[in-house]
């Protein structure tokens, strides 16, 4: 049995990206390489390579630019931020490297609501799938360390249509009891 039969995670999140996007179902998705590198086989030529080109395209046929930024500095941040995801994120393997991770976004962070400040934007999107099972597995105790990534990624898979079909994941907001008597 062929092992590529399965879609790699980056296939999975594009998938995902296609439906919040609206965009219509039917794109044919592949995988390449020992890394399962997505490939969307468009109609005219080559198929696109890599999550980055494919989810610029997406967000190009569905007509939400927006998502990439407004502003030079804003496209700069976004594709800043979308290469952290693929080098960082995606190549991370440990927990060391995970918590650097986690340690970086959470300074980055600490002022703003999205990665790029103060708009919602693709680097959002594909943070949030890339960092999904890594959340799911945080005790309460690392999601209070990381709060600024909490609060962030809570409010991202709040977004409407972000999360679809994978779980929500759970934030402690209050402590039910405390030493006071």
């Amino acid at each position: 049995m062929a092992a590529a039969a399965r879609p790699g995670p980056g296939v999975e999140e594009l998938v995902l990206l296609e439906k919040l996007l609206g965009l219509p179902k039917g794109s044919k998705y592949g995988v390449q390489g020992e890394r399962k590198v997505p490939v969307l086989q468009t109609n005219n030529g080559p198929g696109l390579t890599g999550i980055m080109t494919i989810a610029g395209y997406l967000v190009k046929q569905a007509k939400k630019e927006q998502l990439l930024g407004s502003t030079a500095e804003e496209k700069a941040i976004v594709q800043q931020w979308l290469e952290y995801r693929v080098t960082q994120v995606d190549g991370s393997s440990s927990k060391e490297d995970t918590r650097i991770i986690l340690k970086d976004l959470n300074i980055h962070l600490e002022d703003k609501v999205y990665l790029a400040g103060n708009i919602f934007t693709l680097a959002d999107i594909l943070m949030y799938y890339g960092l999904h099972h890594v959340m799911v597995d945080l005790t309460v105790q690392e999601k209070e360390k990381y709060l600024n990534v909490s609060r962030w990624f809570n409010h991202i898979q709040h977004y409407p249509g972000v999360r679809q079909h994978l779980s929500n994941v759970v934030f402690i907001k209050n402590r039910l009891y405390t030493n006071a008597h």
